[in-house]
C-alpha cells in the first residue's frame, strides 16, 4: 500500500500573498508550488499561520485545492509571539509535534523549509535532523527557465538527512572533534571509559577556556606531557601565542624562589648584577606550568594569587608593575586540601586555582591500558634507537603477565615503564625482546622496588606509643610495617588488600579483602584514610 504524503507547511507571508485577482496564477507563490508536482503528490497539507494573517492563509487554502483538488488542507494558528524568536519558535514547533498524530506506518512526513523566517527554517531542520519530528526536508524553489505558463510550477527538492553524504560530512566533523582528544593521549588507543571521558572532558576545557587547570595524581602519572600536549592544541588553534614554560616548584628554594618566579631588577640583592624577567614573564601570551604547586612557600603563593587575578606583579625590587597575560596548569602530587588544613597552602589560591581539576590515575590504575601504552613506549624507543623493536610472543606474554600481577608496583608509574622498556630494547640489539631478556628486566624492577620499601622503612613510633610497639613481637612489628608501606603505596584499599592477600584470597570463595585489611588494621586503633592522609 503506497503512503499518504503529508506536508507541515509555514505560510509565506509574503511570497505567498503575490499578485492580485487573475495575475497571482502566474506569479510564483511556494506553498502553491508544492503541490504543483504530479510526481510529489500531497494528500494533506498542516498549513501553519500567524494570527494575523487568517485572511491569507483561508484565500492560499482556496488555490490549493483548485490546484489539487485531492489535498487536504488544515489550518494551524500558531502562538510564538515573535518569529524571529528562536527559544520561542523552537518551543512551540516542539510542543506541536509532541501532540501531532503521526502514523509513521501509513504516512510520510515532510517539513516545508521554504517559507516563513530563517529562525523558522532552521528550527525545522533541527527538530527534523534530532528525529522530534519523524519527517524529511521539501524545498521549493523559482524555475527561471520555464515559459510563463509553468512559472507557478517551480523545482521541487527533497532533502533527505540520512544521504551517505551528509552522513560522510557528519563523520569528518566528528573525526575533526575526536583529534583533539588523540592529540591530548599521544594517539594512544587508550580502552579505560573513566580515562577517556577525562581526556574528552580536558580537550573541551583545553580548545574553550583560559581558566586555570589543576592536574592531580602521583608521579610519574603524566601530569607535565598533558600540561605541554593541553599548550600544544592551545598553540595549534591560536589559543595561545607564546612559549611553553615548565618549572619544577620543588626547585625554587630560598630566596631564589621569588627571583626565579617574578623576576627581579638589576640590584635588587647582593650578585643581581643583571635584570631577570622570570618565569611568569616569560610566559606571557603563552602557557605556564607550576609542576608540584604545592611546594611554593607560603610568600609565592601569596603573589601568584594575585598575578593570576589581575596579570600584574612586582619583580624583586621593583618599583613599578609588570604586566603578564598568562595562562596556568598547575600540578601536584600533594592533597592540596590537606596541605590547606596544615597551614602549608593558601585556601584562596586552592579555591582559585581549582576552578578546572582532574586527578590523572596511576599506571597500575591503568592496566586495560598497560598493553596500548607498552606498544607506545616500544615505539618511542624504535625512534630513538633508529630501529625495528619487538618483542617475541612468549616474551610479551610473560611481561604483560608479570606487569599485571599484584608483585608489580610501578611505583614511579609510566617513568618505571618507560624506563623498562628503554633497558630492554637497549639490551636487544637484534630488535628483538626475547624471554631471557625480560626475566632479567622482571628481576631488575623486583630488586629495584624491593630496595625503595627499604629506603621507605616504617617508623612505628610515628602511628604508636612507644609502649604498644614494646609489647609487640619483632614478627608483629615487621609485619605492620609491611601493611603500613603497602597503604601508603597504593592508592586505595582495595588495590593495597589485593596486594598483601594476593594468594589466599584466590582461595576464597568471596573475596572481602578490603574489610580484611580494615580489621587488622583496627587492632592498632589505625585506618587506610588516616595512613594515605599522613
Amino acid at each position: 500500500m503506497t503512503k499518504r504524503n503529508v506536508v507541515i507547511n509555514i505560510l509565506g507571508v509574503i511570497k505567498d500573498a503575490k499578485g492580485r485577482g487573475h495575475k497571482r496564477w502566474h506569479a510564483w507563490r511556494p506553498t502553491i508550488s508544492l503541490v504543483s508536482h504530479p510526481e510529489f503528490p500531497v494528500d494533506r497539507m498542516e498549513m501553519l499561520y500567524e494570527p494575523d494573517y487568517l485572511r491569507l492563509a483561508k484565500r492560499v487554502m482556496e488555490d490549493v485545492q483548485q490546484v489539487s483538488p485531492h489535498t487536504q488542507v488544515a489550518l494551524v494558528e500558531t502562538a510564538w509571539s515573535d518569529p524571529w524568536d528562536f527559544a520561542d519558535v523552537y518551543s512551540w514547533l516542539l510542543e506541536f509535534s509532541q501532540h501531532y498524530n503521526f502514523d509513521t506506518d501509513n504516512e510520510n512526513y515532510y517539513l516545508n523549509i521554504t517559507t516563513g523566517t530563517h529562525v523558522n527554517q532552521i528550527c525545522m531542520f533541527l527538530l527534523s535532523e534530532a528525529q522530534l519530528f519523524p519527517a524529511r526536508l521539501v524545498q521549493v524553489s523559482p524555475d527561471f527557465n520555464a515559459p510563463p505558463e509553468e512559472k507557478s510550477k517551480g523545482i521541487l527538492r527533497v532533502i533527505d538527512l540520512d544521504l551517505s553524504k551528509y552522513d560522510a560530512l557528519s563523520q569528518r566533523f566528528q573525526q575533526q572533534a575526536q583529534a583533539g582528544t588523540e592529540f591530548l593521549k599521544a594517539g594512544i588507543q587508550t580502552r579505560d571509559i573513566a580515562f577517556n571521558q577525562m581526556i574528552e572532558e580536558i580537550e573541551q576545557v583545553a580548545i574553550s577556556s583560559r581558566d586555570t587547570i589543576l592536574l592531580q595524581g602521583p608521579t610519574g602519572a603524566g601530569k607535565s606531557q598533558l600540561a605541554r600536549r593541553i599548550y600544544e592544541l592551545k598553540a595549534t588553534r591560536k589559543e595561545v601565542t607564546a612559549s611553553f614554560v615548565p618549572v619544577n616548584c620543588a626547585t625554587l628554594v630560598g630566596e631564589g624562589a621569588m627571583s626565579a618566579l617574578f623576576g627581579h631588577v638589576k640590584g635588587a640583592f647582593t650578585g643581581a648584577i643583571n635584570p631577570r624577567s622570570g618565569y611568569l614573564k616569560q610566559a606571557d601570551k603563552g602557557v605556564l606550568f607550576l609542576d608540584e604547586i604545592g611546594e611554593l612557600g607560603l610568600d609565592e603563593q601569596a603573589m601568584l594569587l594575585h598575578a593570576i587575578e589581575s596579570k600584574e606583579f612586582y619583580p624583586v625590587g621593583a618599583d613599578s608593575l609588570v604586566y603578564s597575560d598568562f595562562q596556568l596548569i598547575a600540578g601536584t602530587n600533594k592533597d592540596l586540601q590537606e596541605e590547606v588544613k596544615q597551614g602549608r597552602f593558601r585556601e584562596d589560591l586552592l579555591a582559585r586555582i581549582d576552578i578546572w581539576s582532574w586527578r590523572l590515575p596511576s599506571l597500575k590504575q591503568r592496566m586495560d591500558d598497560f598493553e596500548v601504552n607498552l606498544e607506545f613506549e616500544l615505539h618511542q624507543s624504535a625512534r630513538l634507537l633508529d630501529r625495528h623493536i619487538r618483542f617475541s610472543m612468549a616474551a610479551k606474554e610473560q611481561y604483560l603477565s608479570f606487569a599485571k600481577s599484584p608483585s608489580a608496583t610501578w611505583a614511579a608509574n609510566f617513568r618505571d615503564l618507560n624506563a623498562s622498556v628503554t633497558r630492554m630494547a637497549t639490551l636487544s640489539p637484534s630488535g628483538r625482546i626475547e624471554r631471557n631478556t625480560v626475566e632479567r628486566e622482571i628481576q631488575r624492577l623486583q630488586n629495584r622496588w624491593q630496595q625503595q620499601i627499604e629506603n621507605k622503612q616504617v617508623d612505628l613510633t610515628e602511628w604508636l606509643d612507644k609502649e604498644v610497639i614494646e609489647e609487640l613481637d619483632y614478627f608483629d612489628q615487621m609485619q605492620l610495617q609491611s601493611v603500613i608501606q603497602a597503604c601508603k603505596q597504593y592508592t586505595t584499599a582495595a588495590e593495597a588488600s589485593r596486594a598483601l592477600f594476593d594468594k589466599s584470597r584466590l582461595r576464597k570463595q568471596t573475596q572481602n579483602d578490603s574489610h580484611r585489611l580494615r580489621m587488622y588494621l583496627q587492632k592498632f586503633g589505625l585506618t587506610f584514610k588516616q595512613i594515605k592522609n599522613s
